[in-house]
């Protein structure tokens, strides 16, 4: 998911996007630990994804790149 696509979502979809990445990552955290997978790029990703979320949602909470939040793109 990248940021243009997040951007066109609500404040309520980012933040449940937010949690369904959470709850993801705590599952590839027990897969770890549990010696099911071994792929360190799982977690790369789902933290990466959820700090992408939180800095636009963070963006919307200050104001910043409002051009951006409905066009999907800069123009």
């Amino acid at each position: 998911m990248n940021a243009s696509e997040i951007r066109i979502k609500s404040r309520q979809e980012i933040v449940d996007e937010i949690n369904a990445c959470r709850r993801e990552l705590l599952n590839i955290r027990f897969q770890w630990q549990a010696g099911e997978s071994r792929s360190p790029a799982q977690r790369k990703d789902s933290r990466k994804n959820i700090a992408r979320l939180k800095t636009i949602l963070r963006e919307m909470d200050l104001g910043i790149n409002k051009h951006l939040n409905k066009e999907g793109g800069v123009s």
